[in-house]
């Protein structure tokens, strides 16, 4: 089982269930309602912070008044997503923190692009939804078939797609930018697009992820933890076309 979100990683729910106290095991296992359950509670947390940070940005003169409860949901979502992922039997009490700590950096973000495009939150928004809805819909009609070609290729290019942005970041130290990440123009817009196509392809691979953890009986607790995987994957699939629809708006 492998899936390119690296908080789903390969033989993740194995190890799970080997390291599962008898406490927990005996609570029962992973299921796939329960753990769409608990990706929709917390969907619920971080549209409640996003609520918080987006109505800073607009009764306020200066989009400044949010910038300090960006950057603590930016970083303190980091650091909770880290201890998650290394510690996965924590997911039920990180996960909501998680999604709480994203909605502030994501609502503050979006109040900032939907004052220079207005209508460009509510695209992204059905944009994210109607991909998460259609490839659900495809991956359950095994319209896509998850093979290990196709995951090889999906952890690939997500792995390359990490390295570019952390190259940039490191650039980013000596005021130098990558243009294709942060300008328009073709070049932008096609790498923008090529992103979003691999983020979204990475909710098929949660999602085969998930049905096998379900099947091999992994510990209750992982429905937090497969709750958790989705968030990281939306949240970026969320970004990358708020930024593609940016660029566009640009061109």
């Amino acid at each position: 089982m492998r899936s390119g979100n690296p908080a789903l990683s390969d033989k993740i729910f194995t190890e799970a269930i080997k390291a599962t106290p008898v406490s927990a095991a005996q609570a029962g296992s992973m299921t796939i309602s329960g753990t769409v359950n608990k990706t929709a509670l917390a969907l619920l947390l971080c549209i409640a912070a996003a609520s918080w940070t987006w109505n800073l940005i607009f009764s306020s003169p200066s989009p400044q008044a949010a910038t300090g409860l960006m950057i603590f949901g930016l970083f303190g979502g980091f650091i909770v997503a880290m201890v998650t992922i290394f510690k996965m039997s924590w997911a039920p009490i990180t996960t909501p923190i998680y999604a709480l700590l994203e909605g502030l950096f994501l609502g503050g973000i979006s109040g900032i692009f939907e004052k220079q495009y207005p209508g460009i939150v509510i695209q992204a928004i059905s944009l994210t939804f109607g991909t998460l809805a259609a490839l659900l819909l495809a991956y359950q009609s095994r319209l896509i078939k998850v093979t290990d070609n196709f995951r090889l290729g999906i952890v690939a290019a997500t792995g390359g797609i990490c390295l570019v942005y952390v190259i940039d970041i490191i650039l980013g130290f000596f005021n130098i930018r990558i243009p294709m990440i942060h300008q328009g123009g073709w070049l932008g817009i096609g790498f923008s697009l090529f992103v979003v196509v691999i983020a979204s392809l990475n909710l098929v691979l949660d999602f085969d992820f998930i049905e096998r953890g379900a099947e091999a009986g992994a510990p209750k607790f992982m429905e937090w933890y497969g709750a958790f995987g989705l968030m990281v994957t939306l949240v970026w699939l969320y970004l990358e076309i708020l930024r593609l629809l940016s660029k566009l708006n640009r061109k």
